[in-house]
């Protein structure tokens, strides 16, 4: 790559590859959940995968990130000659443990930071407080193969095109500023969530794949929505109403009764 690439470059570079790899991993958790999910999409509906109201995934944006990053050093991390099967198979080893490390940081973040559980793994054999388990591990290797020797020579040339052509940052700071809207308005709904949680179970955390599937099925919930004041206070009705009905706010009802 360019020497001569300045912290502008840089940034703007990282906000490209971050926004692609988000958006790729919208569409595969999309069609990942709509046709193969049982347990927490058993009506096989169309549901957004994300807690943000885009089609974007930061966790797959983190993880693009990372493997580019990761593609430059492979001979420093391997320590072997490239092209070895020892050495791909390393690699896809490395990627896997990065992606299963981001998956793991940003599940805890949520559940133990906003109170709320963006997917749930508890049923995985396995897993590790419902975070991680070895099956998504696995899945994580696949995509690191598949990103790896299909991805990667075209992200890399997409990357070269972007130097060469600098008009093209004006995409991506709209992007960015679209982005940055969406976030802000998901951790005020999040903020939210959490007290609402803290009312009801200071143990628990709201499950939103769960969530989003109840809500559809009663016909709450909009794929997608527009960010406004009433649309905030439908929504965060609509969750409200999801909780009264949650376990936990039950069994304390038995227990006022008693």
């Amino acid at each position: 790559m360019d020497n001569s690439l300045t912290s502008y470059k840089i940034f703007v570079i990282a906000a490209f590859l971050f926004f692609t790899g988000s958006v790729l991993g919208w569409f595969i958790e999309l069609f990942y959940r709509k046709f193969f999910e049982r347990v927490q999409n058993p009506q096989k509906r169309w549901v957004n995968p994300g807690f943000l109201t885009g089609p974007w995934l930061p966790v797959y944006g983190f993880g693009a990130l990372s493997l580019f990053a990761m593609s430059f050093v492979e001979t420093f991390i391997s320590g072997l000659d490239k092209g070895g099967a020892a050495h791909y198979v390393l690699m896809i080893v490395f990627m896997a443990l990065i992606m299963t490390g981001i998956e793991f940081a940003a599940g805890i973040i949520f559940i133990k930071g906003m109170k709320i559980r963006l997917w749930d793994y508890s049923e995985e054999w396995g897993n590790l407080w419902g975070i991680i388990c070895p099956k998504y591990a696995l899945f994580w290797a696949a995509l690191s193969a598949a990103y790896y020797f299909l991805l990667f020579p075209p992200f890399l040339d997409l990357v070269m095109w972007f130097i060469e052509h600098p008009w093209f940052s004006f995409v991506v700071g709209t992007l960015f500023g679209i982005f940055v809207v969406d976030c802000a308005f998901s951790l005020r709904l999040g903020t939210a969530l959490r007290k609402k949680a803290m009312q009801i179970d200071k143990a628990s955390a709201i499950n939103i794949q769960k969530m989003q599937t109840v809500l559809r099925q009663d016909r709450v919930v909009k794929f997608f929505s527009t960010h406004s004041e009433r649309f905030l206070t439908e929504k965060l009705q609509s969750f409200e109403d999801f909780i009264s009905r949650s376990p936990a706010k039950m069994s304390t009802s038995r227990e006022d009764k008693r």
